[in-house]
């Protein structure tokens, strides 16, 4: 029996990923590599809750796999798979569907926030897909979530579907526990600090992908708003300066200190220049490696196919054993 913990964790293809994707999960799942058991997904189930282009679906998801790789994450340590090439997912969320309670689907913040933008697009997916989402988890009797402040409402719901389902039928899913970084869980937005980077954002200022060309990140960060104290200081009455240097100690590994020093006396101007080229050298190794795969298309092929085998493989021995308990009588073709 394996010692190592099991951790999952994914990331939706509804757009290209950015610069608050790749510090506040994946450069953190890539050193967790060495001591647990991975499963990483690109989770484009969740992702037609809002509706896709099926074209850029497809696009988006080989992208955000590129990306996992070029970013250190390895198919010989974790598992990467994509989400809907495994229909135990779906098959488990129909099970924990009929013990979800409305009350508490409605009352999840994301839900409401969602369902309060988008009235025209407020489809029965939105309500549920943190059902989903607790099937994605419980599937691979996952030990630790790597989880922002925003998903820990979604884990609590996981959590609370695996006890009633145990106490039910009997003992069947581990119960997940939240993994929450403690620095750079959560990038900002470039425009509105107190919110989280998101590459939904419809203002393209306000985030930074991780395939865009060093132009592109020096012309941000120089829009990006800061404030008219003047000193560079990791302080919550300086949002959009605490950000950069959280931004600049995470792909730096210096720590927040040693860089407030080395800015004091100088302006927003120079400091602001600077993140900018620590984020594009950060990123370089990560931008060309990533389209190098792109053009390689037979080899992300390969990945995602020996991936989805070995996620199925535990998927449906969990998926057996709900089956088993809730009644069904076991497919025998």
């Amino acid at each position: 029996m394996s010692e190592k913990k099991v951790i999952f964790s994914g990331i939706q293809p509804s757009g290209a990923l950015t610069l608050g994707n790749y510090l506040g999960a994946i450069k953190n799942w890539e050193q967790l590599q060495d001591e647990n058991e991975n499963f990483f997904c690109i989770v484009d189930l969740h992702a037609i809750t809002v509706p896709q282009e099926p074209k850029n679906l497809r696009k988006n998801t080989l992208e955000v796999l590129a990306l996992y790789l070029a970013s250190g994450i390895d198919p010989e340590k974790s598992t990467i798979f994509i989400q809907s090439h495994v229909s135990a997912h779906t098959e488990l969320t129909w099970v924990l569907n009929t013990m979800s309670y409305m009350g508490q689907l409605s009352r999840m913040t994301q839900f409401k926030e969602k369902s309060q933008k988008s009235e025209a697009n407020l489809n029965a997916g939105l309500l549920t897909y943190p059902v989903l989402m607790a099937s994605d988890i419980l599937l691979y009797q996952t030990d630790a979530v790597p989880v922002g402040e925003d998903q820990k409402q979604h884990l609590e719901l996981a959590r609370d579907l695996a006890e009633r389902f145990n106490n039910r039928y009997s003992e069947t899913f581990k119960i997940p526990e939240p993994m929450i970084s403690k620095v750079g869980a959560r990038i900002m937005s470039l425009q509105e600090p107190t919110k989280k980077m998101s590459k939904s954002d419809e203002d393209k200022n306000a985030f930074i992908l991780l395939l865009d060309e060093p132009d592109d990140i020096r012309r941000k960060l120089k829009r990006a708003v800061t404030d008219s104290i003047g000193v560079v200081k990791h302080s919550d009455e300086q949002p959009g300066i605490k950000n950069l240097l959280t931004i600049y100690s995470k792909i730096s590994g210096e720590n927040i200190e040693e860089i407030e020093k080395r800015y004091e006396g100088k302006g927003y101007g120079k400091f602001k220049e600077d993140v900018a080229e620590v984020i594009i050298e950060g990123l370089r190794p990560v931008r060309e490696k990533a389209n190098y795969l792109l053009k390689n298309k037979d080899h992300l092929e390969e990945i995602y196919m020996n991936g989805a085998n070995k996620a199925e493989a535990v998927a449906r021995k969990t998926l057996r054993k709900v089956y088993k308990k809730v009644g069904f009588i076991p497919r025998k073709f």
